[in-house]
């Protein structure tokens, strides 16, 4: 029969044994959405949103999803070294079994160019943390009271990011759930932990009109393996994409975007479990909308150094 079953929920949300952050395989794609430091970035209004529906027809599977919006404080610095800023929002809702974690963040991120190149940024999300759970999914084998509980609080959430970018390189970092509150009546320990993640990538231009990006997205969850995601993007003359990835243990995965009226895009992730789950379950698939007011750059046709 498909479905979770318990023994497996338990390992998830009781002890905490694993990842409790959504994962994205169009991580690289949205970089807004897992690290705060890029909160006005760019010196426009940048709006992307995604959905991820992980293991169709396995009951209980993770269904993700977000919905982002970058706004520029200041478009301009007044002085060398002088930061320009930024701000944005982040809705984020992740539902998996009988949990679900909701959150609703404000950004702030200041950038500091070194050189006309060469960039640091610092961000901070702040906002709030939803947790529910919905014992009347969950079954056990005898009664427990501890596992049977309805449960549904907020709690305040934090993350910290940091983002180094150059013209054909970038590296980033994110702490999230630096406020780390307990699980409310779900079990006796369980609660928010820190997870960290670092990534990072390379502009490679082969031709005028294409360009390569690989990247690299590590993730180091609390008291369990480290995950691991490598891609590879091709773009061509900034119109239209398609990546490859793997992710170490888990899947492997195909992606393609368009772009439709320069301000608009279109992704569409394909994720193929090289796990036993591909026995009792089909595959994960992602679709994300993305809307910019930046204008196109016209001095070129490769993609967009920022790894977008």
């Amino acid at each position: 029969m498909k479905g979770i079953v318990f023994s497996f929920i338990i390992s998830v949300g009781f002890s905490v044994a694993a990842q409790q952050a959504p994962q994205y395989s169009q991580w690289y794609l949205h970089q807004f959405a897992i690290n705060p430091a890029h909160a006005g970035i760019k010196q426009c209004v940048d709006v992307h949103s995604l959905y991820r529906v992980q293991w169709v027809d396995f009951d209980g599977a993770p269904n993700s999803g977000f919905l982002t919006v970058s706004l520029p404080f200041q478009n301009r610095r007044r002085r060398v070294f002088g930061a320009r800023q930024g701000t944005g929002f982040k809705f984020e809702t992740d539902q998996f079994g009988p949990f679900s974690v909701t959150r609703l963040n404000l950004a702030y991120a200041a950038h500091f160019n070194f050189s006309q190149d060469d960039r640091l940024s610092l961000g901070v999300y702040g906002g709030v943390v939803q947790t529910g759970y919905d014992a009347s999914i969950a079954t056990t084998h005898d009664p427990d009271p501890t596992v049977l509980q309805q449960s549904n609080f907020l709690a305040p959430d934090a993350s910290f990011g940091a983002w180094y970018n150059s013209t054909n390189y970038y590296a980033g970092l994110t702490i999230r759930n630096l406020f780390r509150p307990a699980w409310e009546d779900i079990g006796d320990q369980s609660r928010h932990r820190f997870h960290i993640a670092l990534n990072g990538g390379y502009r490679w231009a082969v031709k005028e009109n294409i360009t390569l990006l690989p990247g690299v997205n590590i993730r180091i969850p609390p008291r369990s393996p480290v995950s691991v995601d490598l891609n590879l993007h091709a773009d061509y003359k900034n119109v239209f994409g398609f990546g490859i990835g793997f992710r170490a243990g888990d899947a492997i995965n195909a992606t393609a975007v368009f772009k439709i009226r320069e301000q608009f895009s279109i992704g569409y992730t394909f994720d193929y479990s090289v796990t036993d789950i591909q026995s009792v379950a089909k595959n994960t698939h992602e679709i994300s909308l993305r809307f910019t007011s930046c204008k196109p750059d016209r001095s070129t046709s490769n993609s967009c150094p920022l790894f977008e």
